[in-house]
């Protein structure tokens, strides 16, 4: 058992250098040099003036030795300087990661709190209207992006209704209900897609769970459905659900880019696309790393979350 976590722990780290390698040097590809953005055009010419900027921003050296300057940095929580702002990478990510991170969980939340009792009721009515009735639904809401949802419900509960905020975010710190106010639109707007792959997950597990020989022997003892269902079958129909949970909080930490940008949002992927837009390498360097990083580490801990669920794994050779 600890020889399995520990060679997870090593593959976690060995991608997380890979990651961290490939996002630095694909930005080095890229046409340009940012010392062009960070020294006036009238003191180009200052060789001076030029080599103690590239000093400052670690742009000295061949791009090998500026790698390894960055990682041991980054080891140490400092991801560099922002070129368009006057502030440190770390420090501008850590101003805004609580806010894509409360957006994901929520979002993850509602996903999982819809998804839950649909997949569940749809598996026990399999092949019933109703489970074709919801099937059809879950299909619709694949196919509808999460932008144009938000658009809905911008229309639907901020324009008519007047219920909610169109725009705008107040951190949890500064007032609760606003901050409570603020999350609803944009979570809904990103869980209903995740919603609809959750329970069509959960409904395919669990009817495969249904028909295993346990369960039928629990229905000739006289035992109720729904103490089955809770009780017997929905913890192993779990596994392939907490991997999608967990993989798809991670992907949904780079994946609000566009949410953020409609809600006006200061989150990690509004940082990201005027990052993108300003040219900004480092700060895309450093918020790629990051979510990179949050996505491996995730992972990871499905793996552990699978060892305590399943015991069968543990017995499985790696």
């Amino acid at each position: 058992m600890l020889k399995l976590i520990l060679v997870r722990i090593a593959r976690m780290l060995a991608t997380l250098l890979a990651v961290s390698a490939i996002t630095f040097f694909m930005l080095k590809l890229l046409p340009g040099d940012p010392i062009n953005q960070i020294v006036p055009l009238e003191e180009i010419d200052n060789l001076e003036l030029v080599a103690a900027k590239e000093r400052e921003y670690n742009l000295h050296g061949s791009s090998i030795e500026q790698y390894g300057r960055w990682l041991w940095g980054a080891v140490q929580g400092d991801l560099g300087k922002a070129i368009t702002q006057p502030k440190r990478v770390s420090e501008i990510i850590d101003d805004r990661w609580t806010i894509t991170a409360q957006l994901a969980l929520v979002s993850v939340f509602f996903s999982v709190l819809i998804a839950l009792p649909i997949g569940i009721f749809s598996a026990y009515r399999q092949g019933r209207a109703e489970d074709k009735a919801l099937s059809a639904a879950l299909q619709t809401g694949l196919s509808i992006p999460n932008f144009v949802i938000g658009v809905f419900l911008i229309l639907i509960f901020a324009e008519n209704l007047k219920w909610l905020p169109a725009t705008g975010w107040t951190r949890l710190s500064d007032s609760v209900s606003g901050n409570l106010k603020g999350v609803l639109l944009p979570a809904l707007a990103l869980s209903l897609a995740n919603m609809a792959v959750f329970a069509r997950l959960i409904r395919a597990d669990m009817i495969s769970t249904l028909q295993e020989n346990y369960i039928l022997s629990a229905k000739a003892k006289g035992m109720s459905d729904r103490f089955i269902l809770f009780r017997h079958a929905l913890r192993p129909s779990s596994l392939s659900v907490v991997t999608v949970i967990a993989l798809n909080l991670g992907a949904l930490l780079g994946g609000t880019v566009v949410i953020e940008q409609l809600f006006a949002i200061g989150g990690l992927g509004r940082q990201l696309y005027d990052a993108i837009l300003r040219r900004d390498y480092f700060v895309v360097q450093g918020i790629t790393v990051v979510i990179a990083s949050v996505y491996v580490v995730l992972n990871t801990f499905v793996d552990f979350i699978y060892l305590a669920i399943d015991p069968r794994i543990r017995g499985r050779r790696h």
